[in-house]
């Protein structure tokens, strides 16, 4: 329990004892490595939902006597980022809502959560518009795909001083609309190129109407990103021609599609990208303990762990320790390391979110493709 909360709790409380404690105070209230919650009204219950693995998924919080204001008090390690929401119950049912005094927001393709920050943790700098850097130029476009038997679609990044003149590498990103839409990629692009910690490169974004079933270990859709969208992309665009200048990243399901594609493609593909990859596998038996969903993720990295081999001359993974899937990441590590590819692993104290993978693109694409200054200091 926090020394502001005892105040609170020492004595007899009422209405007026909770308005002057929260006045003057922002919430969630960060105290060292304590972290406390409130909800004021009338309920039956109140319970924080948060996303940690490894935690009990629901905490509740408790009453203060004689008084409609609730409060659960956590530790949370230094620079932690646990996205949350509360649940109230009523007699007639429970609702889960965003925590109401928190102005800290995550958005992702199902709504918005509540976002708790550590001690130390802030968003980093470089997700923000800079006026002085140049915006690239998001272009939109449709391919039709024999290899998946349909049209894709998605966008073209072009950098702000784009000529044909020149060459460029290329970077392609699975789930491409949510990485605009929930990480800001274009903006961290046009600040990262402007800053010179990466060089002028094109991007495209590509997304899928059947992820789960396209990204796990899809031989069609490895045809296509290498056979068909590459060899497309070659002929309208001025593209360096070598492995080192080619890139597929991916979040998820996303970095199974990065990965498994450069396994079918071993000398295409010279960097990787692969944040929270759903890399299951199964050291004893056949069957996952992650359901049926991920049958075809085991298959593959059952057999390519019995044969590792180097898809890649540079990866860069990410996790967040407070994600299910840590232990799988970590496990991969070392695997490839001794594969002969350089590897670099990142861990941050936050879980399978938007806002995790966005904040570690900065050292991942600068590590792959560092550009002039990043040169001077590597």
């Amino acid at each position: 329990m926090t020394p502001s909360i005892r105040t609170l709790l020492d004595g007899p409380a009422d209405a007026q004892k909770v308005d002057e404690f929260l006045a003057n105070r922002s919430f969630p209230l960060v105290e060292g490595r304590s972290v406390t919650v409130v909800w004021r009204g009338e309920a039956e219950g109140v319970s924080l939902r948060h996303w940690i693995f490894g935690l009990e998924s629901s905490n509740a919080l408790a009453r203060v006597p004689n008084t409609d204001l609730w409060h659960l008090t956590l530790e949370l390690p230094p620079r932690s980022r646990v996205e949350y929401k509360l649940e109230v119950h009523h007699k007639n049912g429970s609702q889960w809502i965003e925590d109401p005094r928190n102005p800290n927001r995550a958005r992702d393709p199902f709504g918005a959560n509540s976002v708790m920050q550590g001690e130390g943790y802030e968003p980093p700098t470089f997700v923000h518009p800079d006026p002085e850097a140049r915006p690239g130029l998001l272009e939109p476009f449709k391919f039709k795909s024999r290899a998946l038997g349909g049209f894709r679609s998605g966008h073209i990044y072009l950098p702000a001083r784009f000529r044909r003149s020149r060459l460029y590498p290329l970077l392609v990103v699975h789930d491409g609309s949510d990485y605009i839409n929930y990480t800001g990629m274009k903006t961290i692009l046009d600040n990262l190129i402007h800053n010179l910690e990466i060089p002028d490169m094109i991007v495209a974004f590509t997304d899928s109407p059947d992820r789960l079933q396209e990204y796990a270990n899809h031989e069609g859709h490895a045809r296509f990103l290498t056979e068909e969208l590459l060899a497309d992309l070659t002929r309208r665009l001025p593209l360096l021609d070598r492995p080192q200048a080619r890139c597929l990243m991916g979040a998820s399901f996303g970095a199974v599609a990065a990965f498994s594609t450069a396994h079918r493609y071993p000398d295409v593909w010279g960097r990787l990208l692969l944040q929270s990859g759903s890399f299951a596998f199964t050291d004893i038996g056949k069957q996952n303990r992650r359901g049926p969903l991920f049958d075809k993720v085991v298959e593959f990295m059952n057999v390519y762990r019995e044969k590792p081999i180097a898809l890649s001359e540079r990866v860069f993974l990410t996790c967040g320790v407070y994600e299910s899937l840590i232990y799988e990441n970590r496990s991969l590590v070392p695997m490839l390391d001794a594969t002969g590819m350089q590897v670099r692993f990142v861990e941050s104290r936050d879980g399978h979110n938007w806002e995790n993978w966005r904040d570690r693109l900065r050292e991942g694409l600068s590590w792959l493709f560092p550009g002039p200054l990043m040169f001077i200091y590597e």
